[in-house]
């Protein structure tokens, strides 16, 4: 039997199936090829261009750039398996991505400023003890908000591995505690965005004190000064970063696409799209969901530890509702329900802001008014969130599916009418090796 997402006359059709043949992951997800190859191409591309490794036309802001453009388009995919496929409309997964980038922030942070201390202290007659690093340390990092001492929050701040584990177990649990609570209560559709989008609210509205032990609304600063690399230069870093987010992205594609297909795929949609019939045929409906939105907050979790050393600042106000929002206005523009249209969207939509907030985009006199997009922006990015929802309800990804068509196959007999069901001969080939 073919595939349900290829006709017979469509790319990679060898014929009907015989018994007891299995498709390879491959031949059943053809975009993740052309997805690899296609960043692949991108990241060579930017490599040669780029002002450390290249000829230096594409400047260190812009690489920068486009390794946070990276990054969301991971947060982005994520975003896409568990709203898209699994059917949870999650307004919380940007405090995964902000939790993450305040797990490796503290890091950077507290390596950077006891690498000054250690400096400003090495003059002295008589060696610092590390009791009297550990408060210089504390007094210039909590200073700001009138603290002398590190919190207990802190308490690993000083080991780059246990701060990646943290990365990854700080969004974790919460999505899988948050996730428990919700799911086994089967709360569902709008009930459960809001609940998480209360718990994004409650987050950031905890992390803007200034006795959250994360310096409040001031944040976590210079976090693009990498420690131990005072003589790299910005250059190498951020094309360093850039291939980095390149990766994880590709490996991010490969996880999610491995995740949405075969039998747990089949599951995952069939709870998008009736849950109580599967739970009907006896599958742990709240399994899965909690299994897909532990694993994509986790995942966000990572995508923001990449993020926010390249962008140099971590405050709460990333962590707020409105920050997820536009991840899903993201995702709804590029193309729910396919992996490639989040990333489309996510790159689409983080460029064209960057092009229109930075002051790339001139400005447009109406004669009787004067068009400023940086104030204009989010008016545009609304209205182009209604156009694709009312018009192109499959975003910019269903593009693709248009090229892909050749026309409908032509139906006998009870093979159903849409794309995916069998022709005629096939369920004649089919009943013949019965």
């Amino acid at each position: 039997m073919t595939d349900a997402t290829e006709t017979a006359s469509g790319p990679g059709y060898r014929g009907p199936a015989t018994g007891g043949e299995r498709r390879s992951f491959i031949a059943r997800n053809p975009s993740v090829l052309w997805f690899l190859a296609a960043l692949a191409l991108f990241t060579l591309g930017v490599t040669i261009l780029s002002e450390a490794t290249g000829n230096g036309a594409l400047s260190t802001s812009f690489v920068k750039t486009l390794g946070k453009t990276l990054c969301l388009c991971l947060v982005a995919i994520a975003m896409d398996a568990v709203w898209g496929y699994c059917g949870i409309l999650s307004l919380g997964h940007m405090a995964f991505f902000g939790l993450g980038g305040y797990m490796i922030g503290m890091w950077l942070m507290y390596a950077r400023t006891e690498a000054i201390v250690l400096e400003s202290l090495a003059n002295q007659p008589i060696p610092p003890t590390p009791a009297e690093v550990e408060a210089a340390i504390g007094s210039q990092i909590m200073g700001v908000v009138g603290g002398s001492e590190l919190p207990d929050i802190w308490a690993f701040a000083h080991s780059l591995p246990l701060q990646l584990l943290l990365v990854v177990l700080v969004p974790g649990l919460l999505a899988l505690v948050f996730g428990w609570l919700a799911f086994r209560s089967r709360v569902t559709g709008v009930y459960l965005s809001i609940l998480t989008q209360a718990m994004t609210l409650a987050l950031s509205l905890y992390l803007f004190q200034n006795d959250s032990g994360l310096r409040g609304n001031n944040g976590l600063s210079g976090l693009q000064n990498i420690p131990g690399l005072p003589s790299t230069s910005q250059a190498w870093i951020s094309i360093s970063f850039f291939w980095a987010s390149a990766l994880a992205l590709g490996l991010g594609y490969l996880l999610f696409a491995w995740v949405v297909s075969g039998k747990m795929g089949s599951v995952i949609r069939g709870i998008r799209d009736n849950e109580a019939r599967v739970r009907f045929l006896g599958y742990p409906v709240e399994g899965f969901k909690l299994f897909v939105f532990t694993l994509t907050a986790v995942v966000a979790g990572l995508a923001g530890a990449l993020y926010y050393p390249q962008a140099g600042i971590i405050n709460p106000a990333e962590i707020a509702p409105i920050a997820s929002i536009y991840l899903a206005v993201w995702v709804a523009i590029g193309g729910r329900g396919r992996l490639y249209g989040a990333v489309i969207g996510a790159a689409f939509v983080s460029l064209l802001s960057s092009w229109f907030t930075g002051g790339g985009a001139p400005d447009l006199n109406l004669g009787f008014y004067l068009v400023q997009w940086t104030d204009w922006w989010l008016v545009l990015l609304g209205l182009s969130f209604v156009l694709v929802t009312l018009f192109a309800p499959k975003g910019i990804g269903g593009l693709f599916d248009l090229l892909r068509r050749r026309g409908d196959p032509d139906r006998d007999g009870d093979y159903g009418p849409d794309a995916g069901a069998w022709r005629k001969e096939e369920g004649e080939e089919e009943e013949i090796t019965r």
